[in-house]
């Protein structure tokens, strides 16, 4: 196990390093003016373009320089210095303020995938071909149909402004139950994904040789259920989650925006529409480092779940 995760750490290293060095060189690499792109459309005096060449240094040119500026950049990041946003802000300090709300939110969505889209998923691919079985996978297709900037607009207006079961808006500290609405519609596709993975799983897993040699043996259905079919078949469904669980971390965009919860998400959206490069690649090298510790999580448990896979 321990050379397992030791392989995985250092798969997580090389990807850290690709990945940030993509998003450095989207924002700032080949740009004809690179303090004009730091600024966004606002105009630049002279005491901005030479603190900004100062503090970026960008008077280092060329391949060199640039390298020279994303390596600066990583040995800032490793000390736990985000940096400045172009308004002036800590970077740290916003991520400190967003990431309890996104976690919220993040949660809410992973607790409705697990409780109805897991927990369906095991009863339809029991029931497999019965009337719950075919009404999931209708209303799962619908739902994986709708995309979520048309979902969340839909659900705010019924749900929250019509109806007024929810909040419209999240506000500035909102609370479990204003997330409650963006929770549900965030892990709608999660849900519908995993209910729709977690029936094919427990279908197959009932068709296969193991259940029928238990079968044989005279256990009864509900233990060869809770104890041989589940496990096999959650391990696809936990590396879903897993997966699923970073990029709910990561922020929804489309989410927050929508019912206005300043969250990751919300401040990424606003640092890209802003064009405030620093705050875009100070958030994204954080959600990258999110992403594959829930990566690194997902491949313990297969491990766990599956010992073949620590073998390998």
């Amino acid at each position: 196990m321990f050379r397992f995760i030791l392989r995985r750490l250092l798969q997580m290293v090389l990807a850290f390093f690709g990945t940030t060095l993509i998003v450095y060189a989207l924002m700032f690499a080949g740009q004809g003016d690179p303090i004009q792109a730091l600024a966004g459309e606002r105009p630049v005096t002279a005491a901005q373009r030479a603190y900004l060449t100062e503090k970026y240094h960008l008077d280092a040119t060329g391949v060199g320089g640039f390298f020279y500026r994303y390596f600066d950049y990583i040995k800032n990041l490793l000390q736990g210095d985000l940096g400045q946003s172009l308004t002036g802000r800590q970077i740290g300090d916003i991520l400190v303020a967003a990431w309890p709300v996104t976690v919220k939110l993040a949660l809410i969505a992973m607790a409705v995938t697990i409780v109805f889209g897991v927990t369906a998923g095991v009863i339809a691919g029991i029931r497999r071909a019965s009337i719950f079985d075919n009404s999931t996978l209708v209303l799962t297709l619908l739902v994986l149909g709708i995309p979520t900037i048309v979902l969340a607009p839909l659900a705010q207006y019924f749900l929250g402004v019509r109806w007024q079961l929810f909040p419209a808006t999240a506000g500035a500290e909102p609370s479990l139950y204003a997330l409650l609405l963006p929770g549900i519609v965030l892990g709608s596709l999660s849900l519908a994904t995993a209910l729709r993975l977690t029936r094919t799983s427990v279908a197959e897993n009932l068709r296969a040789d193991y259940v029928r040699t238990a079968r044989s043996k005279g256990l009864v259905r509900r233990r060869i259920v809770s104890v041989h079919v589940l496990r096999n078949s959650l391990i696809p469904v936990v590396t879903f989650l897993g997966v699923e669980l970073g990029n709910l971390m990561s922020g929804a965009i489309i989410t927050e925006g929508v019912f206005n919860i300043p969250g990751v998400g919300f401040n990424l959206f606003r640092g890209i529409r802003t064009e405030d490069g620093p705050l875009v690649v100070g958030i994204v090298s954080v959600l990258v480092v999110v992403y594959l510790l829930s990566n690194l999580v997902v491949d313990v448990l297969y491990a766990v779940l599956d010992p073949r896979i620590r073998y390998e």
